[in-house]
């Protein structure tokens, strides 16, 4: 029961030719001249600090607040009386808009009779 792998397994052979002897030398990747070279070392130092970035200080500052909020008792009840009295006056002014809602259906039907 040998039966042969009708996959060809020669890496070799699924090369194209001309690239099967390429040197190193001739790698287009290397050695290539610093003129071609995509990297930029023209940049202002200041430019590359990421700590007098604005961003960053931004970044650490919502950090230090999320860490605040996550781990300080007092605050997390205070945002929540916060939201919970939101809540409230939400539902107090959708209770007075289907009142008005309610006003203004009875005030048309009272017109068209």
């Amino acid at each position: 029961m040998n039966k042969m792998n009708k996959y060809n397994t020669n890496i070799e052979s699924t090369r194209r030719g001309d690239i099967q002897n390429m040197g190193m030398n001739q790698n287009p990747y290397i050695n290539q001249p610093m003129s071609m070279n995509p990297v930029n070392n023209n940049i202002n130092p200041q430019q590359q600090s990421t700590f007098n970035n604005g961003d960053f200080v931004k970044g650490a500052l919502i950090g230090a607040a999320v860490t605040f909020l996550l781990t300080n008792k007092g605050a997390q009840e205070s945002i929540l009386k916060a939201v919970s009295k939101g809540n409230e006056l939400f539902q107090a002014g959708m209770e007075e808009l289907k009142e008005r809602y309610e006003d203004a259906r009875a005030q048309m039907e009272a017109n068209q009779e």
